[in-house]
Parts: C-alpha cells; structure tokens; sequence
C-alpha cells in the first residue's frame, strides 16, 4: 500500500492530501530514513516515524449570530439549525458555527466536549438542518450522551431524494465505514465498519422525486446520505454522495442535501419525562416541493 493512503487510513482524522504535505516535508521516515515519494510502498515490517506539527488552536469567540430557539429550560436548549452552518469550530470554519452564537446567548453550557464544543451533544451535517439538542450543564450532557448510545433518542429526518421508490416503506440495513481510499467519505463495507439502520417511509412522490420520512436506528456519520445512495436514492443536492450535477435528472435550484432534522425525541435530562420536538422546514426545502408539486409527473399515493 502506498505510504500515503497508509498513514491517511491509520490516522483517519487527518486527510490523504495533509499526509502528502507531511511527506513532501520530509516528515515521514521508514526504517530511520526520509521518504518523499508518496507513491513509496513500505514493506510489511518497516517501521514508521510521523511528525504531525502541533498547530494552535484559537480561541472560540463569542457572535451575536441569530439562531431559532425551539424550548430552553435550565438543562436543555432545542435550536432549529439552519442549513449552511457548521456546529462547532474546526480547521476552515472557527468563525460563525451554532457554538459561537450559543456562546453570545447563553451564560451556561456544559463543557464536556471542551470549548470547542461547548453544549454540543451530537451533530448535524452543514447542509442538513433542523432540530438538535444543547445542554447547559455537564450531567444533562452525560445524561443525553447515554441516551443516544442506547437508541433511546428518537430522530426523524424529511429528505427529498432523486427517483421513484415504488415501496411505501423500507429498511436499510447495511454497516457504515469509512472509504478506504477516499478517507472523508463514508460508504456501505463490511471492512471496519459498524452497524447501521435507516427505516424510511415515502410521503409524497413527484415523479423523478421522492419525499421520504427516515428514522434512524444508529447514528453514523452521513448515515442517511449514505444509505440512501446505497439502494440507488441519493439525496437531492448531495454532490458528495449523489449526482455530481443536480440537474443531472431535472434542474433542481437547491444547493446542499435536501435533508432536515424534523423529529427528536428524548427523555429530559432533569424530570425524566419523555419529550419531543419538532423543527419546521426552512422555506427554500417548501418552495422546492411546492415547486415539484405544481409540476407534471406529480402523484400522490398516500392512503388515507
């Protein structure tokens, strides 16, 4: 295997490209000498030396950004999450994320996560939006934490997806890793993966489109866009997983999956009492299906 794709694939949260750099760098040593190649082979038993510099993060500033509060209480916040933004800071993106305008609003986050992260207890991809949990102090977030690691969160998303799913409703059942070759991807492998369910149910269809109701059992990451991709469905506007086109079928003016975060449901932290909450659709997905509607090729196969 060549020593890029290696090195990318054992330290997964760096890319193939930063261990190029590393290597070009003189960063990278087998067997005690330099390699700059990055196409070089190592064999099975060469030892391998990696120096990854040490970058200083900066600090999380607090925005005055304007967020959708759903409920807030003195353990729980529920934000609808618009579409186009990041949930915490990380490289490329420390300005202008969901826990910079939490920082500006709230005196009181937990902290489990680090600033970074602050109140954060799990995540929504960039362009997906919709409702998702804050919690303000650490036993709320431990509490919430170990809710989702036993499947006792109920998520619900609303996707438009390209293609007619004949079925009304379905399972994908089907383990989730990452690409081995292109490491910020996910895919459908039974190599270094783990279980993953989607359960989805068609609402509408619109001839060359699909909207679906999907319920995730597990949670991994870029499950939905996965899945959905898998059984030939990918999502509307999902370049990273779909069509590299939008308009590959039909022109479609949405940029950014057609995905949002509709339904969650949790036990609170505080009373015990099974709650749930739900995020309308922002007005750019209901324009794009008002669109579909109005036009042919539309039919409804709900029963009543």
């Amino acid at each position: 295997m060549r020593i890029d794709i290696l090195l990318a694939k054992r330290f997964s949260d760096y890319s193939r490209t930063f261990m190029q750099k590393l290597i070009q760098e003189g960063k990278v040593k087998i067997n005690g000498k330099v390699v700059k190649r990055s196409n070089y082979k190592p064999l099975n038993e060469a030892v391998i030396e990696l120096e990854i510099p040490t970058q200083k993060k900066p600090e999380v500033i607090a925005e005055n950004i304007p967020i959708d509060i759903i409920y807030e209480d003195d353990y729980i916040i529920i934000v609808n999450k618009p579409r186009g933004m990041v949930v915490h800071p990380a490289p490329g993106h420390y300005k202008g994320t969901l826990v910079n305008a939490l920082l500006a609003r709230f005196d009181t986050l937990s902290n489990v996560g680090g600033s970074f992260r602050a109140g954060i207890v799990h995540r929504l991809d960039k362009d997906t939006s919709g409702a998702l949990i804050v919690a303000k102090n650490d036993e709320a977030h431990m509490d919430l934490v170990k809710q989702f690691k036993k499947r006792k969160v109920t998520r619900k998303y609303i996707a438009l997806v390209h293609g007619n799913i004949k079925i009304d409703s379905g399972i994908i059942d089907a383990p989730i890793g990452r690409n081995h070759i292109k490491r910020q991807k996910m895919t459908v492998t039974g190599r270094n993966s783990k279980k993953a369910v989607t359960r989805f149910k068609v609402l509408e269809r619109f001839g060359d489109f699909t909207l679906i109701e999907a319920l995730l059992e597990t949670g991994r990451t870029h499950q939905i866009r996965v899945h959905m991709a898998y059984i030939g469905n990918p999502l509307v506007g999902d370049l990273k997983y779909g069509f590299k086109k939008v308009n590959l079928r039909k022109k479609i003016d949405f940029t950014g999956q057609a995905l949002h975060a509709w339904v969650i449901g949790f036990y609170h932290p505080g009373t015990g009492e099974y709650m749930e909450f739900t995020a309308p659709l922002p007005q750019e997905l209901v324009r794009l299906i008002e669109n579909l509607r109005e036009k042919g090729g539309y039919y409804n196969e709900r029963k009543s």
